[in-house]
């Protein structure tokens, strides 16, 4: 998917630490599930795959923060996340980080452009 961008929302449907915007990504030559954050201000995206055991992070769609909405955490495992960066903070991660995606925002709107690996 290098080389070309996609449409994933509005700006404004990504509010801070709020929920994920949910999205569908070409992994491998499979699709994958990935999500959409705002932290900081930042759109940031990530493949929506705990570094633990290939499971999705959200409790319920889109819910990907902790309670207090600093971290990113896996529902199922605990593992947690630095929401700026996808690294592994604690947990059963062990330093397995989120992978990132690229995102552009421009115009009022989200691009997906593809994984950081690929460009």
């Amino acid at each position: 998917m290098a080389g070309s961008e996609r449409l994933i929302c509005a700006s404004d449907a990504l509010h801070e630490r709020g929920r994920a915007v949910r999205f569908e990504i070409e992994y491998f030559g499979a699709p994958a599930p990935a999500f959409a954050i705002r932290f900081a201000g930042v759109v940031q995206g990530y493949l929506n795959r705990c570094g633990h055991v290939a499971m999705e992070l959200d409790w319920r769609a889109g819910e990907v923060f902790d309670a207090d909405g600093r971290n990113l955490i896996c529902s199922t495992h605990g593992a947690t996340y630095a929401p700026d960066s996808g690294r592994c903070i604690g947990g059963p991660c062990d330093g397995t980080p989120l992978l990132r995606l690229r995102l552009a925002e421009r115009d009022g709107s989200v691009y997906y452009l593809g994984t950081e690996d690929d460009g």
